[in-house]
């Protein structure tokens, strides 16, 4: 019943952004981007932390027009900096956190735009990698580690920012191709050709790529950090394939084929060999 629901939900919105594209193409594309860049999870209220991001130091950044937060637990001067994936918050990374504390190592988290206590409505690729830049800045890790969406940022970061400072990154369940990503969007909402062109040329003037070349793979083939890559056969919400393409354009990486973790990837010998790549000569 509740899949029936949610089919005619969509297709019924999907139905009054077609209309509206015959009377005024912009709205209805503005409309149309504005559904598919707002999380409708994530968020958080200060007041009502989850218990593990208590018990951190938190900072608030400015970029922009926008703010973001982080949330550091003390350890030595050895960096690792986590980001979070869609619909999600730096309170994701509460399982992984005792197995990288035993580095000693000072962990910091980042909210991602429009997610946790960081600020707007719009979440997007090129955004969240400002925020890495300026965390990067003011924390120097050593290494990154992402999930999802997260694990996407930290590519398109890596090779537009290429900074040498990062010594190995850790991409868990990451999507390449966003045109996949975007495609999905449009056959769920049955939108038509106007909203679909209207959209890609809104990717291109407002962030200066095609979206072809908006891919995880083409990004990590423009990286020299050492990498390892993690997906699972059984993740349904970014298909196994999507991870062996990132693998196959990453030189010297190492890829960990997981099954049964879905897309989350919370696993506890995944977990290990994580902190033996980062760690282990």
């Amino acid at each position: 019943m509740k899949k029936s629901i949610y089919f005619l939900f969509t297709k019924s919105i999907g139905l009054y952004i077609n209309f509206l594209s015959f009377v005024s193409p912009d709205k209805a594309t503005q409309l149309a981007y504005s559904l598919f860049s707002e999380p409708r999870d994530g968020k958080l209220i200060k007041t009502k932390l989850p218990k593990i991001l208590q018990e951190t130091e938190s900072k608030t950044f400015k970029h922009n027009d926008a703010s973001f937060q982080t949330y550091t637990w003390k350890g030595n001067d050895t960096v690792i900096l986590l980001v979070h994936g869609w619909e999600s918050n730096a309170s994701r990374w509460e399982k992984m956190l005792p197995y990288l504390k035993q580095s000693g190592s000072t962990i910091i988290a980042i909210d991602g735009p429009a997610h946790g206590l960081s600020s707007g409505k719009e979440f997007n690729i090129p955004q969240y990698a400002a925020f890495i830049d300026i965390a990067v800045q003011e924390f120097k890790p050593q290494y990154l580690i992402g999930h999802s969406l997260g694990g996407k940022t930290c590519l398109y970061y890596q090779s537009k920012y290429q900074n040498n400072s990062i010594e190995k990154m850790v991409i868990l369940g990451s999507p390449s191709d966003f045109k996949i990503i975007l495609n999905n969007y449009i056959k769920m909402l049955s939108l038509n050709s106007t909203i679909s062109k209207g959209l890609e040329t809104h990717y291109l003037n407002h962030f200066k790529l095609k979206l072809e070349y908006f891919s995880g793979k083409i990004f990590a083939s423009t990286i020299n950090t050492k990498g390892l890559i993690a997906h699972d056969t059984n993740d349904t919400i970014v298909l196994f394939e999507e991870g062996k393409k990132i693998a196959s354009s990453w030189k010297g990486s190492i890829f960990i084929e997981t099954n049964g973790l879905g897309h989350s990837m919370h696993d506890d010998e995944l977990y290990k060999k994580v902190l033996s790549f980062l760690f282990d000569s």
